[in-house]
């Protein structure tokens, strides 16, 4: 007995290593096991759609969580991992994504940047959303804070790169989708891009709807810019269309017969009620200034500059919101051009001349009324009078050869007397000025041309020197 407690004494010892041995070679097999069967679990799902999903292994158990999209893909993936070859058993831990109601989904802009959240449907949908974004909007930043869910409606990617195209319009914005209703708000980035979001609107995949669209146009602007530096008058902005532009630009070269026109104007849909006629209005003040700027946005005209004396600043900042178009608002900044100094009667008559020349004092046909085109060299011709105290002026008139000389010849003269009480009321002494008509006497071209006739009705200043 003893001698076998001496035997098992020496015998045990050497167990140890065998089993260490043993536990060693079984650990080593085991790794490379469920390696394959991990890989090849993996391999199984590579045609099943789903999210989250997740396999350990454990010898030859398997344990299996996920996040489908459907219950059918669901049962198919499991069954997926349970027919691998090499798998025991399947721990199955999947589930259904969750389901959004109401499904909604959200593209906003700013300006960095376009932010997609709400949810997806898939993955291979959240994926063509944003690429559709980076297409639509070339260089913007797109952010994804795209979510998986289930519950979107029939159609919906096609109704989301719709929209993108349509935020690609926005200057800041956002589109939303909620089941089948469609909502747009913010502002539209150019003029005519409201209308053609809401055009676009109208080709949505079949089932959905517009609930909101609350895009806004931008302010629908037009700019003037006086320089006497270079003596240009330069229009900028949006037009209704080529008739309305044609009739700005001839209203502009009436009202500034002294100055180069350059003409940036463009046309476009959006203009509000009186466009016309508020913007010829608001450049008939800005052509009595010396120089200046004028910005119509929408229905509102600000005009800033400076008058070429102090009457004319208080008729410009009193008359300009009284003659614009009812709805219309204006807001008139007006100084006055620092007092030029004085010239002699030789210079006082080649300015007059010079003045009178380039433009030209308009009156309404068959009347001594002047025409409201010519308050802008009125002006000027206020101005140059100012600047000769010591000289005493003439004022001519001559009309063209049509009609009853005796008719002209009255009409002369009354129209002389109008261009005269203008500089009076101006604040000119009237002392320093007197009238006559001259009919059609003393013709400076053919009455046989209309261009002729033109020329031949004119007003004329005569310097004389003061006794």
């Amino acid at each position: 007995m003893h001698g076998f407690y001496r035997w098992s004494a020496k015998w045990w010892p050497g167990l140890i290593p065998l089993a260490i041995l043993w536990v060693v070679a079984a650990w080593v097999s085991t790794i490379p096991l469920e390696t394959d069967l991990t890989a090849r679990s993996t391999a199984a799902l590579k045609n099943t759609i789903l999210d989250k999903s997740q396999i350990t292994v454990a010898g030859r158990d398997v344990s299996f969580s996920a996040e489908a999209f459907s219950e059918d893909g669901r049962r198919s993936a499991v069954s997926s991992v349970e027919a691998t070859p090499g798998v025991r058993l399947v721990n199955d831990e999947t589930r259904l994504v969750a389901e959004a109601k109401p499904f909604v989904w959200v593209a906003e802009r700013d300006n960095v940047r376009v932010t997609l959240w709400g949810t997806a449907p898939l993955p291979a949908s959240r994926g063509r959303i944003v690429e559709a974004a980076r297409a639509a909007l070339s260089g913007t930043e797109v952010s994804d804070r795209m979510g998986l869910k289930r519950g979107a409606p029939v159609r919906f990617d096609a109704a989301a790169v719709l929209l993108l195209d349509q935020v690609a319009k926005l200057k800041e914005g956002k589109a939303v989708i909620s089941d089948t209703n469609i909502s747009l708000s913010g502002m539209a980035r150019d003029l005519g891009g409201r209308e053609a979001i809401a055009a676009a609107l109208k080709n949505l995949p079949e089932g959905f709807t517009v609930a909101a669209n609350d895009v806004k146009a931008p302010p629908y602007v037009v700019q003037a810019n006086k320089d006497p530096v270079t003596n240009t008058l330069t229009l900028s902005g949006y037009v209704p269309d080529n008739t309305i532009h044609a009739a700005l630009a001839s209203a502009a070269g009436r009202k500034f017969g002294n100055e180069k026109i350059v003409d940036n104007l463009k046309a476009s849909i959006g203009a509000p009620g009186g466009f016309a006629a508020a913007v010829t209005t608001a450049l008939g003040a800005l052509s009595r200034l010396s120089t200046g700027t004028l910005v119509v946005s929408d229905r509102e005209v600000k005009l800033s500059g400076d008058a070429l004396y102090e009457v004319a600043a208080d008729q410009i900042r009193a008359s300009l919101a009284r003659e614009l178009p009812q709805g219309w608002q204006a807001k008139a900044e007006v100084s006055v051009k620092p007092a030029a100094a004085p010239v002699d009667a030789s210079v006082c008559q080649q300015l007059f001349v010079q003045n009178l020349t380039k433009g030209r004092i308009r009156f309404e046909p068959s009347s001594a009324s002047i025409n409201v085109d010519s308050a802008g060299l009125l002006d000027r011709l206020v101005e140059i009078a100012m600047r000769c105290p010591n000289v005493r002026v003439e004022i001519a008139g001559h009309t063209d050869g049509d009609g009853d000389a005796a008719f002209n010849q009255s009409l002369s003269e009354k129209r002389a007397l109008a261009v005269e009480e203008y500089l009076v009321k101006a604040g000119l002494p009237a002392d320093r000025f007197s009238t006559i008509g001259y009919g059609s006497t003393q013709p400076i071209a053919t009455n046989d041309t209309d261009e002729g006739k033109l020329q031949n009705r004119r007003i004329e200043f005569v310097v004389r020197q003061a006794p």
